[in-house]
This record gives C-alpha cells, structure tokens and sequence, in this order.
C-alpha cells in the first residue's frame, strides 16, 4: 500500500527499492496476511504523531482520587458540619469521598450507630450525590463511597412552533437571500482520481 493509498501486489526486494526511491520506510502492517500486507510511510514521523497523540489523550484524561474523610462514632454535632463540608468541597473537586466511620472497643457492639452516622452525611449533602457503594463492615471500620453527580448539558432553547410546524405569530424567520437559491442547484467541483501530492 503506498502512501497515496494505491494498493499493489509486488515482491519484497521491489518494495524495498520502491520505498528507498521515495526515500520512506517499508513497514510490515499486517504479517499474518497472505500475502503480508506493507505500507510505504516515514516510520520516525509516524512514530513520533503517534507519541505525541498518546500524550495529547493523557493529558485530556483526568484522573479521579478517591479521598477518605473518618469519623469515631462518638463525633460532635459541629466535627459532622465540618465534615460534612470537607466532603462536598473533595467533590466539587471531582473526587469520589470514602466515608469510614472507625470502631473501638465496645463501640464494635453498635454498627447501627455508624451507619446512621454515614445516613445523615447522606442527607446533609443532598441530591447531588450518587452513594456508590452502601454502608458496609470492613474489620472495625464502617465503609461508604460516594461522588458527584456529572452535571446535566444545557440544551439552547427551542423556538416555539405551532402544530403544523410554521413558526408561531410575533417569531420571525429569517429570510432567504436571492443569493442563497441559485447556490443551491449548483454542485461543488469534486476532483476526481488525484492522490495526496499528486497533481
């Protein structure tokens, strides 16, 4: 396959002196084919869009964090605000909150008080929240994950229109220019049989 995106059928030394003629590289693209199939391209200019391509789509990524904000079971009514808090500022940030509530002693006896603990978290930072993974005993800690919901697109506001599809009194269209109507039974040149780099 060259790089015009001709397809021929050749033997490999004939290959080899096409793409040292051109001064490009012969690179194998699909061995397991028979014949194999080949492609005459700069290897160090594919290899290098190819890199940068990579880095481009890293970069795009964002990485999410899973924070962890911990409670005794015996918290003050203020330490939950603050909490409560801290967890919604984590999340505007985008990171997903782990909430552990953590047990000692005799406070192992009475899981229903951290769970009711993680429940009022629950509430305090409102519909605004995706639980994804519910309350649950790790060990002698109390576990619940939760993120943000992604933000709803704003679609732009349709114009009204009445039932047979005309626009309703007092909204203007724009009118059609004298210019527009000729223009559009007029086809675009479309160039035919010339390649990248061919003239």
């Amino acid at each position: 396959m060259g790089d015009t995106g001709d397809n021929t059928l050749m033997f490999t030394s004939d290959a080899l002196a096409l793409a040292r003629q051109r001064g490009l590289d012969l690179v194998e693209v699909a061995p397991n084919e028979v014949p194999p199939v080949c492609k005459l391209m700069d290897y160090g200019k594919f290899r290098y869009e190819q890199t940068k391509k990579d880095r481009d789509s890293r970069k795009s990524q964002k990485q999410i964090v899973i924070k962890e904000v911990r409670f005794s079971p015996k918290i003050d009514d203020h330490d939950v605000e603050y909490r409560t808090k801290m967890v919604r500022r984590f999340l505007d940030e985008g990171n997903k909150v782990k909430l552990t509530v953590k047990f000692k002693g005799r406070e192992l006896a009475h899981p229903n008080i951290g769970k009711d603990l993680l429940e009022q978290m629950r509430i305090a930072l409102g519909d605004s929240l995706i639980v994804e993974a519910p309350p649950k005993m790790e060990g002698k800690n109390m576990t619940m994950l939760v993120s943000s919901k992604p933000p709803k697109p704003v679609r732009a506001p349709r114009p009204p229109q009445s039932s047979d599809g005309s626009a309703q009194p007092g909204v203007e269209r724009p009118a059609a220019t004298a210019e527009a109507a000729p223009a559009a039974n007029v086809a675009a040149p479309v160039a035919v049989g010339a390649g990248p780099g061919e003239k």
